[in-house]
């Protein structure tokens, strides 16, 4: 699938690390480093502009080394880039360690994984068919 992007970065196009990888690294496009402090959160800027085709959306995820090794995640995670917005893409990073974390310009923040969605057409109904589960929710089908 082709997807029109604008880079405007001083950082190489996000490309996939290995032929099966689902996501692309997306950078931080900053002149200078950010300190982020426990529990502080920034909208850092890639410089990315994109255009998915209808039925498309581009989620932004954590990076799973930065999470487990240094606390620092997406706080609206995943977050939604839906098709029709032509804006710059920015990644909310919150750092949730009790150590200060330092951005530097180029360092890989976040990925995107590009999805499929449907449009969903709702049907008002009086009831719903029946389940095993019902209405049972958070921990209801057990811990184990």
């Amino acid at each position: 699938m082709k997807v029109k992007i604008i880079n405007k970065s001083a950082f190489p196009t996000p490309a996939y690390a290995t032929e099966q990888s689902a996501g692309m690294d997306l950078k931080a496009n900053i002149t200078e480093s950010v300190t982020l402090g426990p529990l502080e959160r920034a909208m850092v800027p890639t410089g990315l502009h994109i255009a998915l085709p209808k039925g498309y959306e581009a989620q932004v995820r954590p990076r799973s080394g930065l999470a487990a090794k240094r606390g620092i995640t997406v706080l609206n995670t995943p977050g939604t880039i839906d098709a029709d917005y032509r804006g710059e893409i920015k990644v909310i990073l919150v750092n949730l360690s009790n150590e200060a974390f330092e951005i530097v310009p180029g360092e890989r923040i976040a990925q995107m994984v590009v999805a499929r969605h449907e449009t969903v057409e709702w049907e008002e109904v009086e009831v719903l068919d029946e389940t095993e589960r019902g209405e049972g929710g958070f921990g209801s089908t057990g811990l184990k």
